[in-house]
C-alpha cells in the first residue's frame, strides 16, 4: 500500500505530469493506494473510490464519477465549482 500526500503540490508542471503518469501506470497495476490530491481530474479519472473530508470530516464518498460529477452534499459542491471555473 503506498500514501501520497499531494504528491504533486511542491513540483513544476513538467514534473507534475510525470509524478501523474507513474501513479496512474501503478494503479493500472492495481497498486492499492491512498492518495490526497487536488488533482480533481486526475483523481477522477484514476480511483475507484472517492473520499472529500473538510475539516477533519468524511462529507461526501463513493464512486468518482458520482462524487465529482454529480455531488450530493453543498460543501462538496462548493469545492469542486471552484476547479470547474
Amino acid at each position: 500500500m503506498l500514501f501520497f500526500d499531494e504528491p504533486t503540490s511542491a513540483l513544476d508542471p513538467e514534473l507534475t505530469g510525470e509524478i501523474l503518469k507513474v501513479i496512474k501506470n501503478l494503479a493500472s497495476e492495481h497498486m492499492t493506494m491512498v492518495i490526497v490530491t487536488h488533482e480533481m481530474s486526475f483523481a477522477r479519472d484514476v480511483s475507484n473510490h472517492i473520499i472529500f473530508m473538510d475539516g477533519g470530516v468524511i462529507v461526501e464518498q463513493g464512486a468518482p464519477m458520482e462524487v465529482i460529477n454529480n455531488p450530493q452534499q453543498e460543501r462538496t459542491k462548493l469545492f469542486l465549482n471552484r476547479f470547474q471555473q
